[in-house]
């Protein structure tokens, strides 16, 4: 069975900065890719970073700059470094990853920007 579990959302204020966690576990043969999404609160769901598995990363214009996606130690974790935040990037964050070649969602973490 193969989990996808995100972690670190919270409250910050604009201008802060979070860092999200995204880890795959279970019986993981190959990731082709990984990235992350974000759904406000009566909006759809929206393209935010993506990392490919050669390592190149990718991101939305709204966040170019702002948000960083790196994995680091952990093969099958990444993450998103979010500074510079603002309260317009208020939404439940999600990661989802291409395993085995099927598409994994986690359950989404929680980013609310406001002072």
């Amino acid at each position: 069975q193969v989990q996808v579990v995100e972690s670190g959302g919270g409250l910050v204020q604009p201008g802060g900065s979070l860092r999200l966690s995204c880890a795959a576990s279970g019986s993981i043969f190959s990731i082709n890719g990984m990235g992350w999404y974000r759904q406000a609160l009566g909006k759809e769901r929206e393209f935010v970073a993506g990392r490919r598995s050669g390592g190149s990363t990718y991101y939305a214009d709204s966040v170019k700059g702002r948000f960083t996606m790196f994995r680091h130690n952990a093969e099958n974790t990444v993450y998103l470094q979010m500074n510079s935040l603002k309260p317009e990037d208020t939404a439940v964050y999600y990661c989802n990853a291409d395993i085995n070649g099927a598409s994994y969602w986690g359950q989404g973490t929680q980013v609310t920007v406001s002072s």
